[in-house]
């Protein structure tokens, strides 16, 4: 994740592994087969970086930028939110969002709203060039208010230092966060900041962790706990982060990414290789099953009946199909837990995309489309 550049034939972030990745999957669709697609209920013909929905139905999004100076030619990502009737306002202008005297170039890697739809944290990717023209790559988490005013985070910075997947407690105030440590992007803790106040003690401190998933507008989160050598056992934990509990849920013999909790937080899902996603129940941790689906990114319905599987990595295009989350069985610890095939079904004809997500209520499917990377909302698949 970390290089140099120098000279004015050099383009930022361009050289990021995921970002070529995912370049080169948006090329790899002939245009062709884009036409095929059914009219959406809702398009942005806008070469779309990443996007959310907000817990009204709004959506915020980035929009890929050039800035060209005399000897770089870096990435500024606008910043927009689609109201819900539809019309578009830009709250960021990336061309005049810069920091300190360096070259500075970034791209918005996710967002997060607030539980009360008024604020908005984005994660950047960003990188920095010193006088010596060696660069810097680090995330960082820019915090807004919705109509683009920048909050300074106790009078202080709107930005966040190597601060990667941020999430908002319920008070509306408190940001927690990931910070690496062990790199790169192998282990991380778990950091606390304030709007008002700032930073606070580290939650949990000393313990690092796989991978955390935060349950929107609640207190919880569930993690896959390592030690610091990486050489103990994985343990998926629940966590109250107000009153700084937690439990052991089970012990993990593998882990392969996507931690994710339900809408309802019932459950959590989570791949254990490459092929296979175990899905635990929460309450009886005991019971769970796993599917052989294919690894990828995932998202939950709301009434989590169905999970939603686009068949490559974050950054990169896949096709997106869904199953049918099966009923969850007590496992034995003697016993080999069979691994059920699915059938999954594929939507929108089978075409693939780079980024996707369900509205908060249900009802829609928003994707980016390869190759043009235009936002397109249709109605979610039954």
């Amino acid at each position: 994740m970390m290089g140099s550049c120098s000279g004015s034939r050099v383009r930022w972030l361009r050289y990021f592994g995921i970002w070529i990745a995912s370049v080169a999957g948006c090329c790899a669709l002939p245009l062709a087969r884009a036409q095929t697609l059914d009219k959406p209920m809702q398009s942005i013909d806008k070469d779309v970086t990443a996007f959310a929905y907000a817990p009204d139905g709004r959506i915020v999004y980035s929009v890929n930028q050039t800035v060209k100076t005399k000897q770089y030619e870096l990435e500024h990502d606008d910043i927009w939110i689609q109201e819900s009737g539809g019309k578009s306002r830009r709250i960021l202008q990336g061309e005049k969002f810069n920091r300190g005297n360096q070259p500075f170039s970034y791209i918005v890697d996710s967002f997060r709203w607030s539980p009360d739809g008024r604020m908005i944290l984005a994660q950047l990717f960003t990188s920095t060039v010193d006088d010596a023209g060696k660069t810097s790559d680090s995330y960082m988490t820019l915090v807004l208010e919705d109509n683009g005013k920048e909050i300074r985070i106790a009078g202080g910075d709107s930005l966040i230092k190597d601060a990667a997947n941020p999430t908002w407690l319920p008070d509306n105030a408190t940001i927690l966060y990931l910070n690496e440590a062990v790199k790169p992007r192998a282990l991380f803790s778990i950091k606390s900041t304030n709007r008002a106040t700032g930073a606070a003690p580290s939650l949990h401190e000393g313990r690092t962790f796989r991978d955390v998933s935060w349950l929107p507008n609640t207190n919880t989160a569930i993690a896959v706990e390592q030690n610091q050598s990486m050489t103990g056992p994985l343990r998926l934990q629940q966590f109250d982060l107000v009153a700084d509990t937690d439990a052991e849920l089970a012990t993990l013999d593998t882990y392969a990414g996507g931690l994710t909790i339900s809408p309802r937080g019932t459950k959590a899902a989570y791949f254990i290789d490459k092929e296979v996603l175990e899905v635990r129940d929460l309450a009886d941790p005991t019971r769970l099953a796993r599917l052989r689906v294919g690894f990828g990114s995932f998202r939950w319905a709301p009434d989590e009946s169905r999970i939603f599987i686009k068949r490559a990595t974050e950054k990169k295009s896949g096709d997106i199909v869904f199953i049918d989350v099966p009923p969850l069985s007590a496992a034995s610890d003697k016993a080999e837990i069979p691994v059920l095939q699915s059938a999954n079904p594929a939507v929108l004809h089978g075409l693939t995309f780079r980024d996707f997500a369900i509205s908060p209520n249900g009802q829609n499917l928003a994707v980016v489309a390869t190759g043009t990377r235009n936002l397109l909302v249709f109605p979610l698949p039954r």
